[in-house]
């Protein structure tokens, strides 16, 4: 299996250096990962630094909390699109999906996904914060806004990802739908268990690691 394309390697620190973030281009292209996850504002100088390699440039949107407007969530997916991203991991609104809101949500998403024009969409749900009701409730949404992913957290709320998570998640979209298992996946150990539970992908600051331990 090729492991390196499950991994999308991961860089969302406030103080992350435009060095720091060199450096992880580098390592996806020696390492031949999936993609590199950053904050938008250094989505262009990671397409300019992968520029003719196959690893994608991801970003995120509304992050971390999914609390910003709708409007102010489409324009980032469309100026992200525009400096070469082509996969957005947008953050749900939290709030809205715990009001019982499932229209907002769905058209949030629905309207990111336009936005994105034909791009990778991956929708964070924060499953830290929610119940398991609540977890099944937001994966169909976003399967029926035709998202590519639900992916489990942000990495900066009050938990990561666990089996658990995943396998519900995966029972919730299906086969063919994407599921990203992101925030505290640091071993092998880890990384395997969320590929067994049905993860497709996985973000982490640990690739490197994670593919040395599996060497």
């Amino acid at each position: 299996m090729d492991y390196n394309k499950y991994i999308d390697h991961t860089l969302l620190k406030a103080d992350a250096s435009i060095a720091a973030i060199k450096k992880l281009c580098a390592e996806a292209k020696e390492y031949d990962f999936a993609s590199v996850c950053v904050n938008p504002g250094f989505v262009k100088l990671c397409a300019e630094e992968l520029n003719g390699t196959d690893v994608k440039v991801c970003t995120v949107v509304g992050f971390p909390l999914g609390a910003t407007s709708t409007e102010s969530k489409v324009f980032e997916t469309k100026q992200a699109v525009k400096d070469g991203a082509t996969e957005i991991d947008m953050v749900i609104n939290v709030s809205r999906l715990k009001d019982g809101d499932d229209e907002y949500v769905l058209e949030e998403i629905r309207k990111i996904r336009k936005a994105c024009k034909g791009n990778v969409l991956k929708v964070i749900i924060e499953t830290c914060l929610l119940t398991d009701e609540e977890k099944i409730r937001v994966c169909k949404l976003a399967k029926k806004a035709k998202a590519t992913f639900v992916k489990t957290s942000t990495g900066f709320s009050t938990g990561g990802a666990t089996v658990h998570d995943v396998k519900l998640m995966r029972k919730a979209v299906g086969k063919k739908m994407g599921v990203k298992a992101s925030g505290g996946v640091r071993t092998a150990e880890d990384f395997l268990a969320m590929i067994k539970a049905g993860a497709t992908r996985v973000g982490a600051s640990a690739g490197i690691a994670i593919m040395s331990e599996l060497k």
